[in-house]
């Protein structure tokens, strides 16, 4: 499950997770210390994989969902060289997130990393489009977010409500005391932007 092409604007390119483009991957979470201990696998783990909770295992363990066919994410290029990052993924394929159980057929975005010197530039909005763009390509009807306030002291890998909320999310509910569940709808009304995207 993949775009069928890369997205490219003012020479950065947005491209899916997968085995053709692992080692850009790879390279660049082990380049940044709080990503090379996570992996992205904070709410992907199963309860056997929480029993080898080591940074090793945890790539470990997202290298075979990419090599199982498992959509992870996104990644922002310049030059050829990773600076940004968005996971969006099945939400089957996440635990514990809490989000609107009531809906089928729901991607979940996650997280986001940006390096320093591409932040402020507006790509935080640029991933979550193509995340938009993604998920409904293969099949999503939902796209689900977690976002918190902008003094939340945790998740804030997650997102601020704001940005979602210009982003044509809308408010489901509280998960915890900090995170937020936001939905946008892929395939009705305020998915028609999304379609003209891919």
């Amino acid at each position: 499950m993949t775009l069928t092409a890369a997205v490219e604007q003012d020479g950065i390119e947005i491209r899916p997770v997968e085995k053709a483009n692992w080692d850009a991957f790879e390279a660049y979470f082990s380049s940044i210390g709080r990503l090379n201990s996570c992996w992205c696998m904070a709410w992907r783990m199963t309860r056997e994989e929480l029993k080898t909770n080591t940074g090793e295992c945890r790539k470990a363990f997202i290298k075979q969902r990419v090599w199982d066919g498992i959509p992870i994410g996104l990644l922002a290029f310049a030059d050829g060289q990773a600076i940004a990052w968005c996971s969006v993924a099945p939400r089957e394929s996440h635990q514990r997130l809490y989000g609107d159980e009531t809906k089928d057929r729901v991607w979940s975005l996650t997280c986001f990393y940006i390096s320093r010197a591409y932040r402020g530039k507006g790509l935080v909005h640029r991933l979550i489009r193509q995340a938009k763009a993604y998920a409904k390509q293969n099949g999503a009807a939902y796209l689900e977010a977690y976002p918190v306030d902008p003094d939340s002291p945790s998740y804030r890998f997650m997102g601020f409500v704001k940005t979602f909320e210009q982003e044509g999310f809308e408010f489901i509910k509280d998960a915890g005391t900090r995170r937020h569940v936001m939905i946008f709808r892929l395939d009705g009304e305020n998915g028609k932007e999304t379609a003209e995207m891919i």
